[in-house]
């Protein structure tokens, strides 16, 4: 979250992805950093270290919804 938002307060186009363990705490960050409507995408928990078919799965079932914020950004 904060790096997405950091990009963010400098004008590049970014998107947070957190996962759904983490999802709560994107909240809070957002919030605290005055941003609670950077956009981010949510993933399935856990993510690393399940292997590179299921990171491409995970990939091919958010990358729609990480193009969709970019173009909200």
């Amino acid at each position: 979250m904060r790096d997405g938002i950091n990009l963010a307060r400098r004008g590049i186009p970014a998107v947070a992805l957190v996962t759904e363990d983490f999802w709560p705490q994107g909240d809070f960050v957002a919030q605290s950093l005055g941003m609670p409507d950077a956009p981010r995408v949510r993933l399935p928990h856990p993510v690393a270290g399940t292997g590179e078919a299921n990171l491409a799965r995970v990939a091919d079932t958010i990358v729609d919804d990480i193009i969709q914020q970019l173009g909200a950004a």
